[in-house]
């Protein structure tokens, strides 16, 4: 038994997959935003006051970024 593929159903799979993509986009910009504002928010460091010398283990630290 064999089903024919009607307007109606490819009037609703339109529908649904726009409705798809927006909400894929939409929840990928914010994740994206947040992510990118997390990372800014680690790499901020306060200012170093005068006179004061940097710790041993700051100086040997290494990136892990080559």
């Amino acid at each position: 038994m064999g089903t024919s593929l009607t307007p109606e159903f490819w009037e609703r799979f339109a529908v649904l997959l726009v409705v798809a993509v927006g909400v894929t986009c939409v929840l990928t910009a914010s994740l994206d935003a947040l992510a990118v504002r997390i990372l800014r928010r680690r790499v901020r460091r306060p200012p170093k006051q005068a006179g004061e010398l940097p710790t041993a283990a700051a100086e040997h630290r290494t990136s892990a970024r080559c």
